[in-house]
């Protein structure tokens, strides 16, 4: 195949998922595949791919199979829940999302991360990939009026079906941690309450605070509340979007062992009347 397009949903601006580096192949309009280096930048304390980075990956490529289902409407992120079979240790990262249920109101889209072991051109996948499994989720998402998105008018989904694109870092690979370019900020470690504002870096095309990032916010607060554990798990219910910030959270432990730990956590919107923006259980392991 050709080398890939270089697109960027925000041209000449770093963006947090253009900072990933991530080479997509929509394979047909119920598959995508993307593969995205695994830098330090986007490792835990525990050195394998954070939970955060994966979600944004899973967030990105899923979608893409969701715009296809929903054309020509737009889709929301409403559901996404990831769990890690093992730590991401290699790399790059390897996703590839399959389009399980396309509804009325509703697309459902399967998605499998794995471990590329060096592979960097999509071409050397198998079908199907022959390669360590590392997580596997599922993504659920709303239908909305193209109308919603900045972006519609001019991004054809289906037409990138049989391509390959690239949203290149603007700047080169970062080598600030995610979580810090993403401007995320401890308020109260022990409580989980984090706080990351809105900005053109995080925004999706409808302006809001993008799914993926609502990701990274929730790794950020479960991991400032237990220390010494890194989030591997996570069940993410959207119910609204982070159109004002910052986006403000709070954890609850709700299981405390000796080798991992469960946390509810709650984000809302701090701008906007503390509007409840998303519900999370994130699972823990220790390092």
């Amino acid at each position: 195949m050709a080398e890939p397009t270089r697109s960027d949903p925000f041209p000449g601006e770093r963006h947090s998922i253009s900072d990933l580096d991530i080479t997509t192949e929509q394979v047909s309009a119920t598959c995508s595949r993307s593969v995205s280096p695994v830098t330090d930048a986007v490792r835990n304390e525990g050195g394998g791919a954070a939970l955060g980075y994966l979600v944004s990956l899973v967030d990105a490529n899923a979608a893409l199979v969701a715009l296809c289902a929903a054309h020509p409407d737009w889709t929301a992120t409403a559901d996404l829940a990831l769990h890690e079979a093992r730590p991401l240790t290699g790399g790059p990262a390897v996703v590839e999302s399959k389009l399980v249920r396309a509804g009325s109101k509703l697309v459902v889209v399967g998605t499998d991360i794995y471990d590329g072991a060096g592979i960097t051109d999509l071409d050397e996948l198998g079908d199907p990939i022959a390669l360590t499994r590392v997580a596997t989720g599922l993504a659920t998402f709303a239908r909305v009026p193209g109308s919603a998105s900045g972006v519609s008018g001019t991004f054809d989904p289906l037409g990138m079906v049989g391509q390959r694109r690239r949203m290149e870092p603007v700047d080169g690979l970062p080598e600030e941690p995610l979580l810090e370019r993403c401007g995320l900020r401890v308020v109260d470690a022990p409580a989980g309450v984090v706080e990351l504002a809105n900005s053109p870096y995080v925004a999706n095309s409808m302006g809001a605070i993008n799914g993926g990032v609502l990701g990274v916010i929730f790794q950020g607060a479960a991991e400032a509340a237990v220390p010494g554990f890194v989030a591997t798990d996570l069940q993410i219910h959207y119910l609204a979007q982070a159109r004002t910030g910052p986006a403000r959270t709070h954890a609850v432990v709700v299981r405390d062992t000796d080798d991992h730990v469960v946390c509810r956590i709650e984000a809302v919107d701090a701008g906007n009347d503390d509007r409840v923006l998303a519900l999370a259980t994130v699972t823990l392991q220790r390092i």
